[in-house]
């Protein structure tokens, strides 16, 4: 068997997420419904995780194995691009040693969440458009700090998942502005689900000065999602990069 990595970005607005569900259109059905109709046969592709409804990426990271080589890597992004809609594109497809693992093998994630007040016809479907009147943006980095602190993000987490651990290593987290918007970017070992809008929500508590440092602090030593604030739209959230050894891939 020969394995590829294979990597996507797209809008997520029309889609229920990018793994598989049984009620809706996700980013994972189209691309192996694209796999299938070349390789002639099902090609099962796994993800590096999983982004929720109405979430972007700009770089999500899957593998799928195949038994004969691809003889064009190119040549075959190419196909699969005519294949897919034009809300979902193929990067690039690497070829990697035959045990590396999309998810399990992935050293870092890196999320953007997108906020704006000025209303913009070109990118309200990946902004949060929202008011920002009054809130200090260097306080709530002064909060993603404290993030940096500690470890168990239960009070981030969607309640009732099939997790082992809520354990997670945050390497970076900084609010910055470009230009008319306001972006955080976050990046982790792994992610809860739900936990970058989660903490976003729980920031703007701090920007609005409704949440001190301290009980920002509190709300995480708590572990209880119920103390913390509500989460922000998906449509602000995109992936953006998914790291990986260098000796997972063949040159």
């Amino acid at each position: 068997m020969y394995r590829y990595f294979i990597y996507t970005s797209y809008n997520g607005t029309r889609y229920c997420g990018w793994q598989r569900q049984p009620n809706g259109l996700s980013i994972q059905q189209c691309v192996e419904e694209a796999l299938y109709t070349l390789q002639r046969q099902p090609v099962c592709i796994v993800g590096a995780g999983r982004t929720d409804a109405g979430v972007h990426a700009r770089q999500m990271a899957a593998h799928f194995d195949l038994e004969k080589p691809i003889d064009d890597l190119d040549r075959m992004a190419e196909k699969l691009n005519c294949l897919l809609p034009d809300d979902i594109v193929i990067e690039r497809i690497v070829c990697v040693k035959e045990n590396a693992h999309a998810r399990f093998d992935a050293l870092s994630r890196t999320y953007r969440y997108s906020i704006t007040e000025r209303k913009n016809p070109f990118n309200y479907e990946q902004v949060s458009r929202m008011s920002l009147k009054g809130i200090d943006f260097s306080l709530m980095n002064e909060a993603c700090a404290i993030l940096r602190e500690y470890t168990d993000f239960t009070s981030f987490s969607k309640l009732h998942t099939d997790v082992k651990t809520n354990n997670c290593r945050i390497d970076y987290a900084q609010w910055d502005r470009e230009d008319d918007l306001w972006v955080f970017t976050i990046t982790a070992n792994r992610f809860l689900r739900n936990m970058v809008r989660a903490i976003v929500g729980t920031l703007l508590e701090v920007g609005k000065g409704k949440y001190s440092l301290s009980d920002f602090r509190q709300v995480i030593e708590a572990k209880n999602r119920c103390l913390a604030g509500a989460s922000v739209l998906a449509k602000g959230l995109m992936l953006v990069d998914v790291g990986y050894p260098e000796e997972l891939f063949i040159d």
